[in-house]
């Protein structure tokens, strides 16, 4: 490993003026990614690591009137054991679950987990679909934008040299939205995805047909994408087995998977449409046990 500057930041806004003055730095975290990539390719190292593990403004979960809102160094563990989180959105805490091992977990941040931007990100696809939006931090104070905008291509993100992400958030609209995550992989435990999905709906309860449908995809395009042929068909439809099949059949359309050493393209459409059909079915049985149990109070 080739000898770098290293800095601690005490605070986001001083992570910030640590990246500007001493661009390009490399931003550690958790560590996960970055030390492997430190040690694979020490060609490569940075002349400057910024360490921001200690910016306490950038952790924290809480629910507020901007909706939920996750620091960017919560740890993938800190999802997994938030009631917060299990209550609103089981799927976020699900698709922590599959990030590697428990040491990975441990020490591995959401911010951390979006900013590689690798197409095979495991916490992007249900966050897409829950339309959240990102808090991004620089010199000329914060912006925000959603989430899908933020990926730009393979390990690559809207991120400026001298920003940083600090906060993801799903809009209050949102909160308590039905969403499942489902990630296929060669392995149970720390694989990679050869395909991840996740959709939300709501289900008009009189007609019992769909709204506000969302479906993202993981590991079969450049970045996490929309399944928005396959939502927009499904708008208005009725709830029923044979539409979600339908649904799922149609975004093989917005993906575009390729071949390598571990799937076929062609076996990961056939892992869409299946991963697809069944994250709506389950988003459309929560939706439906919700309305159930708010009946019974």
């Amino acid at each position: 490993m080739r000898a770098f500057e290293y800095f601690t930041a005490t605070d986001s806004k001083h992570a910030v003026a640590l990246l500007a003055e001493h661009a390009p730095a490399r931003v550690l975290a958790g560590g996960t990614d970055l030390l492997a990539d430190l040690k694979s390719s020490p060609s490569h190292a940075p002349k400057t690591v910024v360490d921001i593990s200690r910016a306490a403004d950038m952790r924290g979960i809480e629910v507020n009137a901007r909706g939920l809102c996750i620091g960017a160094l919560v740890t993938h563990s800190e999802i997994m054991a938030s009631t917060v989180i299990r209550d609103l959105f089981p799927a976020l805490a699900d698709a922590a679950h599959t990030i590697g091992a428990v040491q990975t977990r441990n020490l591995g941040t959401l911010g951390g987990n979006l900013v590689t931007a690798v197409p095979s990100v495991d916490s992007g696809p249900t966050l897409v679909a829950l339309d959240a939006q990102v808090t991004i931090a620089g010199p000329a104070g914060h912006r925000t934008m959603p989430l899908s905008e933020f990926f730009v291509a393979p390990r690559r993100t809207a991120l400026k040299p001298d920003e940083l992400l600090v906060e993801i958030v799903i809009p209050a609209e949102n909160l308590g939205k039905p969403a499942h995550f489902l990630k296929m992989g060669l392995r149970k435990g720390q694989a990679l995805a050869l395909v991840n999905a996740a959709s939300s709906l709501r289900i008009d309860a009189k007609k019992n047909t769909c709204k506000d449908v969302r479906i993202a995809l993981g590991a079969v395009a450049p970045t996490v994408v929309r399944a928005k042929t396959a939502e927009k068909f499904l708008e208005g439809r009725a709830a029923t087995a044979e539409n979600f099949a339908e649904a799922g059949r149609l975004a093989v359309a917005d993906a575009k998977p390729i071949s390598d050493m571990r799937a076929s393209a062609d076996y990961r459409k056939d892992l869409v449409a299946v991963l697809a059909k069944r994250t709506l079915e389950a988003a459309c049985a929560q939706s439906k046990a919700a309305k159930q149990k708010g009946a019974r109070k």
